[in-house]
């Protein structure tokens, strides 16, 4: 079982194919008006209309309102000094640190320190490598011992401490690169200053707004009523479907990010009060205004989507079959290259991939399709789409053998462990419960969960 697993995951296959596309399809005439009303009769369901909505809405959160708020240089200016330090980068300096047990045996070691003696060599001799000495590129905040952080925040580049008596012991500290720190000056960042502070009031006035507004809309008001007394802007969107697309098929802009509000309100009906959605710190209050039943569209008013249709199941048609004839005529002492030649298309070879692997240039229907023919076998599949097919044969399959020691093969018994012993207990549950037989007393469960009332 591990072995027909791990081949499973790891065989590869290689394919030779073509790609069979429009130009393959040949001139596709357009369709005669009898024609063309027979096939839209048979798939008028594919044409129908969808249902819109007609919606209002106040998205109300601290970004929306900051844009009208406005914040004076001084009071950006008191938020800069207050949280200079946090926008601001540290200094940061390549630190080398040796440890030694007593301040004598640190003194000696300093000592011998010279041009011709470097601090690694003294590591050499002390049998640590440059690994154990290494502390990285670090700020003085980020060094435990305050002690230490001093002496090596004092030194210069390239420089050697005295030696330090730290609370972890007696060190020495090389300092290396340093990387001066970074402190922007108020203009660099004075908008985002000025937005942030918008923000952070704007939360409080939305907690306020937000109670103004609940009280509008439990008097009845309408959500674009509501919005109007308040000075709020209400959006309304005449047509929207459950995609969120108008009637010509674009993108609605300007929903609010983070909601499900299309949704909700297909969800919802004309005059219903709804409950405000939250997002972002926020929220966002909704009216169904009308609602524009799905329905059957005629030909007429649909003529330019069903022709496009027709022409795609034609061409999609016409390439099947030629697909078909192709892979007929690759039988076992037919050569790809001439038959590919004879036809037109360009032979291509693929990189060997996996059974799960994203390949360029051939779509997922194809990879799978290949993994179900056999070597030397012809097969044809859909391409990116419907005006795409491949025809393909696999030229080579190979599947590494597994190295039962290896940690695949011991993560891959984990995994198969672990699968037979759920399905052995689901089949022993199953057992269990057939011989002594169960029900679900749905009374019980009703009034256990709270969806039902004990009338006893």
């Amino acid at each position: 079982m591990l072995e027909a697993l791990s081949r499973f995951q790891n065989e590869q296959r290689t394919i030779e194919y073509v790609k069979l596309d429009t130009a393959q399809a040949g001139t596709v005439e357009a369709p005669s008006p009898e024609a063309l009303a027979a096939y839209f009769e048979d798939r008028k369901t594919q044409f129908r209309a969808p249902e819109y909505r007609k919606i209002a809405f106040v998205v109300m959160t601290p970004e929306e309102m900051a844009k009208w708020s406005v914040v004076s240089d001084d009071d950006a200016k008191k938020a800069f000094e207050s949280s200079k330090a946090r926008m601001s980068t540290p200094e940061q300096r390549q630190l080398s640190q040796m440890v030694f047990p007593s301040l004598a045996e640190a003194q000696a070691a300093r000592a011998k320190l010279s041009p011709t003696f470097a601090f690694e060599d003294l590591a050499k001799e002390r049998g640590m490598t440059p690994a154990d000495l290494d502390l990285g590129m670090v700020a003085k905040a980020g060094i435990i011992d305050p002690t230490v952080a001093d002496a090596a925040f004092a030194l210069a580049p390239d420089s050697i401490s005295e030696p330090v008596q730290g609370r972890f012991g007696t060190v020495l500290v090389k300092v290396g690169k340093i990387q001066p720190g970074t402190e922007p000056s108020y203009d660099s960042v004075a908008a985002t200053v000025k937005r942030d502070l918008a923000i952070e009031r704007a939360r409080a006035a939305v907690a306020d707004m937000h109670n103004k507004m609940e009280d509008e809309r439990g008097g009845g008001s309408s959500v674009i009523e509501a919005a109007k007394k308040l000075g709020l802007t209400a959006v309304t969107v005449e047509a929207v479907d459950r995609s969120g697309r108008t009637p010509d098929g674009q993108p609605v802009a300007g929903l609010p990010v983070g909601t499900d509000l299309v949704s909700q309100a297909f969800a919802s009906n004309v005059g219903v009060d709804n409950d405000a959605l939250q997002v972002g710190g926020g929220y966002v209050w909704f009216d169904v205004l009308g609602v524009t039943p799905s329905h059957d569209r005629t030909l007429d008013e649909v003529k330019d989507q069903v022709v496009a249709r027709w022409r795609d199941d034609q061409i999609a048609g016409r390439l099947r079959s030629k697909a078909a004839e192709l892979v007929e005529k690759l039988g076992p002492a037919a050569k790809f290259a001439d038959v590919a030649a004879a036809a037109g298309v360009k032979l291509e070879t693929s990189a060997p991939f996996k059974r799960d692997a994203t390949v360029p240039g051939l779509s997922g229907g194809v990879v799978e399709a290949a993994f179900r023919s056999a070597k030397d076998a012809a097969g044809s599949a859909q391409g990116a789409s419907s005006a795409e097919w491949i025809v393909y044969r696999v030229t080579d399959i190979t599947a590494p053998a597994l190295d039962m020691a290896s940690d695949e093969a011991k993560k891959l018994k984990e995994t198969l462990q672990r699968g037979l012993t759920d399905e052995q207990v689901a089949q022993y549950v199953g057992k269990i419960e057939s011989e002594i037989g169960t029900r679900i007393n749905q009374e019980a469960f009703a009034l256990a969960t709270g969806a039902g009332t004990n009338t006893n």
